[in-house]
């Protein structure tokens, strides 16, 4: 696939990997709920994030899940494979084969395990050359808290200057906005996608410091395209009220339902059979799951009407 004549931005959200019962993949599930985010009016989609549960799936499954999606999909919206791997031959070989098969862009963290093993900027700046030399396709780099690991703006500025294919940006920590406006003002035109993440907690004052694109959890697409939609259109004042609106949404799924938020709503919804993580993952406490599907109903979100 090559690169677009302009650069990705909107709404591109986490597909969550379906599960049985018994914690085996559902894979009619799966084909339902890529529809579902298709349909809810996704920009894009990312497959195989922490929010698909990636660090569970063997990579047998891993393989299977990447085909399944870009077949199902079939173009109908760019897709993003993430590629991590601490091994810079294996996030290599698995950024090769994300391309082959039709991926528009990878998506991967600086390389890291558990909490103490590292990997210094040179050798980062070489993992991830070798991954855009692999690749062929956009690299976004995903700079978050989980991996430990230390990007500056400035050493970020640099590997979109300096590696040919790493060009979007996906960052999610505190005060993630201030860290936009600086990696925007030293990277210039080499940042084709400053992105934001944490299910778009940050979203407003990160579209204030100018991100272009949002990748949030899965359960409501159409939430964030009327947020999104209204600040490209330039209404400002619109798009911070529609923020206001969805925000206590937002709130549950990043300070309580986690990762496991998007396939409550699904399976509310009769997306899905089953919104159960695999174990040892523990399941939302019914309470907490009661409070989502109570605050999704004010807002009316497709995902509690698409299976019915």
């Amino acid at each position: 696939m090559t690169s677009p004549a302009k650069p990705y931005r909107g709404v591109f959200p986490v597909v969550p990997t379906i599960f049985d019962e018994r914690g085996a993949l559902d894979l009619e599930g799966q084909r339902r709920c890529i529809d579902f985010m298709i349909d809810a009016g996704s920009d894009g989609l990312c497959i195989l994030a922490n929010y698909s549960e990636q660090f569970a799936l063997a990579d047998e499954e891993r393989e299977q899940l990447m085909h399944l999606a870009l077949e199902h999909v079939a173009g109908r919206v760019p897709v993003i494979v993430t590629t991590s791997h601490f091994s810079t031959a294996l996030c290599a070989e698995r950024s090769r084969r994300a391309a082959a098969a039709g991926a528009a862009m990878v998506m991967v963290m600086p390389p890291y395990h558990g909490a103490t093993i590292r990997a210094s900027e040179g050798a980062i700046a070489e993992f991830f050359r070798a991954v855009s030399d692999a690749a062929g396709i956009p690299v976004m780099i995903q700079d978050a808290p989980v991996s430990g690991t230390a990007l500056s703006a400035p050493f970020l500025a640099k590997l979109a200057r300096e590696v040919e294919h790493v060009s979007y940006f996906k960052l999610e920590m505190p005060q993630a906005a201030a860290k936009l406006r600086d990696l925007i003002a030293l990277g210039g035109d080499a940042i084709l996608g400053p992105w934001d993440g944490e299910e778009g907690i940050t979203l407003a004052a990160d579209l204030e410091a100018g991100a272009t694109g949002s990748m949030t959890g899965g359960g409501y697409p159409d939430g964030f395209r009327q947020i999104m939609d209204a600040w490209f259109a330039g209404r400002r004042e619109e798009a911070h009220a529609l923020y206001a609106r969805w925000l206590p949404l937002i709130n549950l799924e990043n300070r309580q339902g986690g990762l496991l938020t998007a396939k409550a709503l699904m399976e509310e919804g009769g997306v899905i059979r089953c919104g159960a993580g695999r174990h040892p993952l523990a399941p939302l406490h019914p309470a907490t799951r009661a409070l989502l599907v109570e605050t999704a109903r004010r807002l009316d979100p497709l995902v509690l009407r698409w299976g019915k």
